[in-house]
């Protein structure tokens, strides 16, 4: 069997990251695809455990949470087996270091909700401002994971109707936004700043550079696994090797969300990503 270059494994993992299905990077790299899914399980493992073992004592003022939308095989109106479906990607975000910290890759549920808030809350020390949309399980999840002195809690609540028929044009935009409503929740939250866009932002990235959330391919995940691994990899690469371009005009460098929270000191390389991956090298700062 053919073992990939350290060259080869870093060009994947760049494509992986860039928007680019397993059968294009397939085709731009001559790695076969089991090669390649092979990587991905590997980087995807080691993405999920750095990250986990490192996020710890945070402390942000303000975070914001949502969930994401993605399906494996099939949607779940077409679904034929217990583990095809929808699967949601819930995530949190610092508003300020732009990390993303904590997430969780499941059902739409309250089980999956609470289990992130819980992940949520320990990760982070001291009080902070959180905000998430309208999904009524984070109200509960929240006053169970959080004592009442460590968070300001608020929801969004987006209001929506019909959009005018505008033809071909609006198939796939049958509703408008109409109005935004904020709700305090626990605490004493600022409502101005009760706010998910960073977190939408964060959405829209994903969906950009994780070609499995791309809606309208048959670029989706075809293994529930697969599809961790490959959220574990992209917020890896948020994190630790895509700079920022807010956070660069403010601190006057090249910046990555982990150098803004001073969990690392340069942003990473992918040929660094594939020498860290060595698990004789793994060291957690």
């Amino acid at each position: 069997m053919n073992t990939l270059s350290a060259d080869t494994k870093a060009t994947i993992l760049r494509c992986l990251t860039d928007g680019m299905s397993v059968r294009a990077t397939s085709r731009l790299t001559k790695a076969s695809k089991g090669a390649i899914l092979r990587l991905l399980e590997e980087a995807g493992t080691f993405a999920a455990f750095y990250q986990s073992q490192l996020f710890w004592n945070l402390t942000p003022q303000r975070v914001e949470a949502d969930e994401i939308w993605s399906f494996v095989r099939a949607k779940q109106r077409n679904a034929t087996h217990q583990t095809d479906g929808d699967l949601y990607t819930f995530c949190a975000i610092d508003a300020d270091s732009k990390l993303v910290f904590s997430w969780f890759v499941g059902p739409r549920d309250d089980k999956s909700t609470h289990a992130f808030v819980a992940d949520v809350a320990r990760r982070v020390t001291g009080r902070i401002q959180f905000s998430t949309d309208g999904w009524s399980p984070y109200v509960a999840g929240v006053r169970k994971a959080f004592r009442a002195a460590t968070v300001d809690y608020g929801m969004i609540v987006k209001q929506y109707g019909k959009a005018e028929d505008q033809g071909q044009a609006r198939r796939y935009s049958p509703a408008v936004c109409t109005g935004v409503l904020k709700e305090s929740v626990v605490g004493a939250p600022d409502r101005k700043l009760i706010s998910t866009s960073y977190v939408e932002r964060l959405n829209l990235d994903t969906r950009q550079n994780c070609r499995r959330f791309t809606r309208l391919t048959n670029a989706h995940s075809k293994k529930a696994e697969n599809h961790a691994y490959a959220v574990a990899l992209n917020f890896l690469h948020h994190n630790f090797l895509k700079v920022h371009g807010s956070l660069t005009k403010k601190l006057g460098e090249p910046t990555t969300p982990a150098m803004y929270a001073g969990l690392a000191k340069a942003s990473w390389t992918f040929a660094e990503l594939v020498e860290r991956m060595d698990p004789k090298g793994v060291t957690i700062k």
